[in-house]
């Protein structure tokens, strides 16, 4: 994508250190939110912030990473964040959000979350980014991996609709649910 190899290397990211990174992110934001609310609050929050990451996901998926715009400078943005993606989506080092976008994105969402919340925004946080990673783990394993169970091959499908059938549709990769809320979920496959 760049010309410079030092710039192209914050575009990548291996499976293995996406793992270390949040293998150590997700324990130092629970540490950083440790005792500002009880057990069973803290549970409420994790829980209502996988819920909101996953209507984050919808949307930013949808409306973001699918922008149609003329707008030079935003459709260079676009296809940073996902086209290149769309381009090529077998790539295993593009399958997974590098940390140089994904960090940055998740200050500003804590930050908000504190703001709305005080210290026990923490926990709602946390829950946000666990559902962050469940999310791209989930598409990295769409692209990657054989996905035969049940609830694996399920989510494949859908995700693999999105690349292969209609882009315009299809955007939720894990609470798929919401294509169906929201009428984006591609119902046959084109001919």
């Amino acid at each position: 994508m760049f010309k410079s190899e030092r710039l192209e290397r914050f575009t990548l990211i291996s499976p293995r250190t996406f793992a270390a990174a949040w293998a150590v992110l997700l324990p130092a934001i629970a540490w950083a939110g440790w005792g500002a609310v009880d057990p069973a609050g803290g549970l409420g929050l994790v829980l209502a912030g996988l819920g909101v990451w996953t209507l984050f996901e919808y949307v930013m998926h949808r409306y973001m990473f699918h922008l149609d715009t003329d707008v030079p400078v935003l459709k260079w943005f676009v296809f940073l964040m996902h086209g290149n993606h769309h381009d090529a989506p077998n790539d295993p080092l593009r399958s997974l959000m590098p940390l140089s976008a994904s960090v940055p994105i998740a200050a500003v969402i804590w930050g908000v979350f504190a703001l709305l919340l005080g210290t026990p925004g923490t926990w709602l946080f946390l829950g946000f980014m666990i559902g962050y990673v469940i999310y791209d783990v989930v598409h990295y394993a769409c692209h990657h991996w054989s996905m035969k169970g049940k609830l694996g091959s399920v989510l494949k499908r859908h995700h693999m609709r999105h690349h292969y059938v209609d882009e315009d549709g299809n955007y939720s990769i894990s609470a798929i649910f919401w294509d169906r809320v929201f009428g984006s979920k591609i119902r046959s496959l084109k001919r």
